[in-house]
């Protein structure tokens, strides 16, 4: 349905403005977007999903609207932080604890997030900067290796 916005937002997103705005309203945004429109809102533009997990410092429940690549089993997700040279700190929470739960298309399930590295994140690169090219722009602003997370849904179906 909004599709065609794909390359709008794409170059968007990819501007020194927005990588310096992005952090402070975009977060916000997508969790509305998420609690009103649930199946359609940004995720018709790039698939999103809405992580629940668990602040690794504080222990309290945290809420992070995450673009993400829907695969076979689960989801791919990339702590970009719109090019900011810190991971973003949903990542650390993940490696502390990788029990999580996702909301995707209207439906909640738990998962495990588990951190891809050397070839197993390789592979799946290609196919996260087909969804979002503007990785490549954040990876070369950061001067990271952006995090990917596999998050497998732990029930079926």
């Amino acid at each position: 349905m909004l599709g065609f916005l794909k390359p709008f937002f794409q170059w968007l997103a990819g501007t020194d403005w927005f990588m310096r705005v992005g952090p402070r309203f975009v977060p916000q945004l997508d969790r509305a977007v998420h609690r009103i429109f649930k199946r359609l809102g940004s995720s018709q533009v790039i698939p999103t999903l809405v992580l629940f997990h668990t602040g690794a410092r504080s222990g309290l429940p945290r809420r992070t609207p995450l673009a993400c690549l829907p695969v076979e089993g689960g989801f791919l997700v990339v702590g970009s932080n719109f090019g900011l040279p810190q991971h973003p700190a949903w990542t650390a929470n993940l490696l502390a604890e990788p029990h999580v739960r996702v909301s995707y298309a209207g439906r909640e399930v738990p998962a495990e997030a588990r951190l891809l590295t050397g070839a197993e994140r390789e592979a799946v690169w290609p196919d996260l900067l087909a969804l979002w090219p503007v990785y490549a722009a954040y990876t070369a602003k950061s001067g990271r290796e952006l995090r990917v997370f596999s998050l497998t849904s732990s029930q079926s179906g």
